[in-house]
Parts: C-alpha cells; sequence; structure tokens
C-alpha cells in the first residue's frame, strides 16, 4: 500500500512540476488580455516602467503614481523569498 501511495505522489508531484513550468509562458498572454479587457470596459490600469508607476487609461493618456525601485533580475529556474 505504502509503495502505490509513494507512486501516486511522485505522479502527482511530476504533474505540478509540469504545471510549474508553463506558468512563465501562459502569465504573458493572461496578463496581456486582462490588461486590455479592462482598458475595453473603460477602466483604468497600473503599469511599471523604467521605474515608474503608471496609471494607463483607455483613451491613451498616462499619469505617473510613482516612483518605485528597478526590478530584482532573477535567472529563470531560480526560486527566491519574498519577504
Amino acid at each position: 500500500m505504502v509503495a502505490a501511495q509513494e507512486i501516486i505522489m511522485a505522479d502527482q508531484e511530476d504533474r505540478i512540476e509540469l504545471l510549474e513550468s508553463q506558468f512563465p509562458a501562459a502569465s504573458g498572454p493572461a496578463f496581456a488580455a486582462a490588461r486590455e479587457k479592462a482598458l475595453a470596459s473603460g477602466l483604468s490600469v497600473l503599469q511599471s516602467e523604467q521605474g515608474y508607476i503608471y496609471e494607463v487609461f483607455p483613451d491613451g493618456r498616462r499619469v505617473m503614481a510613482k516612483r518605485i525601485e528597478p526590478p530584482t533580475l532573477v535567472a529563470p529556474g531560480s526560486k527566491i523569498t519574498i519577504w
């Protein structure tokens, strides 16, 4: 019984790792679609660019909201701790 549970757990771990590896490629288009949907419905969105956060409006206007720290560069596949 224990061996069967270990096989199931290993299979589940493999499936989780596969899904996690697909997340970066899927997240870009998902965020882009959500951004466009928000703008199309008349809402503004926040966008970071070159050390600033901008509020972007459906008519194309951009208003600087805040200066921010530069992004932290992380190598693909690395694990980081967020505090």
